[in-house]
């Protein structure tokens, strides 16, 4: 099986990258579909997959040899369904289909989630991040305005009509920034939470054979 993965490596990558829309003619003569099959079902995809090899093919006047398709497909999902590459899969947050056989899926369905639960505390923390790096942007816009309604206050070109209206913004601006202020030392305050999150967890797996 190795040898002809390695020897289909060329169209097996534009498989992968495509589903097959890019496969000339030749290609989809030649494949090897027990091959493809075991690709597809090394990579955890379900078996319909085929459908779109089909699709590909068929305007080259190509049909799949589903039977091939589906034997290798079969021995690919169960080289899926380690729980090494459930855990894997879940720590991407990449979604499972489903595609294990019942003697495999416990393990790995165990495993997938124990990734996908350290995917989401380490999503929790970069959200945390990201929200507490756009509200300091969002306060260096504010205090740039400020500064700019403090300097037309003192202009001598500023009509007290304009200073009354300068002032309003400025007291909005104060108020505005107080409230964002605020909302980074929540944001900050949470973001330590997931983070002491994230480090339990993953000292907790640490020893998991994965």
């Amino acid at each position: 099986m190795k040898s002809k993965l390695a020897g289909l490596i060329s169209i097996l990558a534009l498989l992968t990258l495509s589903g097959c829309a890019g496969m000339s003619a030749e290609e989809c003569a030649v494949s090897d579909w027990r091959t493809i099959g075991f690709e597809d079902g090394s990579m955890g995809y379900t078996a319909d997959r085929v459908g779109n090899h089909r699709k590909a093919c068929a305007k080259h006047g190509v049909a799949p040899d589903f039977d091939a398709y589906q034997a290798g497909w079969r021995e690919g999902v169960r080289q899926f369904c380690q729980p090494s590459r459930g855990f894997n899969v879940g720590a991407s947050g990449a979604r499972y289909n489903g595609v294990c056989p019942s003697d495999m899926e416990p393990e790995f369905v165990d495993a997938y989630n124990t990734g996908h639960k350290l995917y989401s505390l380490r999503a929790n923390v970069i959200s945390a991040n990201n929200q507490i790096n756009a509200r300091k942007a969002a306060l260096e816009r504010k205090e740039k305005r400020t500064r700019e309604v403090q300097a037309a206050l003192i202009s001598a070109e500023t009509t007290p009509e304009d200073r009354v209206m300068l002032l309003v913004e400025l007291k909005d601006l104060s108020e505005e920034k107080g409230q964002i202020e605020a909302e980074i030392v929540g944001l900050t305050e949470d973001r330590a939470v997931y983070e002491q999150q994230l480090a339990e967890y993953e000292s907790m797996i640490a020893d998991a054979s994965y």
